[in-house]
């Protein structure tokens, strides 16, 4: 892995989901996830302590949500980008994660036939 790879944490309450961001993202070149984290809250802890590139973020996890997470992470010195990831094709989530301070959004379903 290079230096100058885009380091990214990944967070999401389902295990397998985490795992298949994992593989996807760590086959491309310029990519290297450099945390994992079931809720909002390990999420931010795993940004403070990695200081990663880009993290992202599901919608619904328990306890702290990815929205309130991305709060938690714009408001640190020098956050990361955030990307929130959702199943859920919403534009008030949309609007609330963007309000929330996140760079982009992604539906974690989409396919090219809707």
């Amino acid at each position: 892995m290079a230096a100058d790879d885009l380091t990214i944490v990944l967070a999401d309450d389902q295990d397998l989901v985490r795992a298949g961001f994992r593989v996807i993202l760590e086959s491309e070149p310029g990519f290297r996830v450099v945390g994992e984290a079931p809720d909002g809250a390990a999420a931010v802890e795993a940004v403070v302590a990695l200081r990663p590139d880009v993290v992202c973020l599901d919608v619904q996890m328990p306890g702290v949500d990815g929205l309130e997470a991305a709060r938690r992470i714009g408001a640190l010195a020098d956050p990361p980008a955030v990307l929130v990831l959702t199943t859920f094709d919403d534009d008030d989530a949309l609007f609330q994660a963007l309000e929330a301070g996140a760079s982009g959004f992604l539906l974690k379903n989409a396919s090219p036939n809707g």
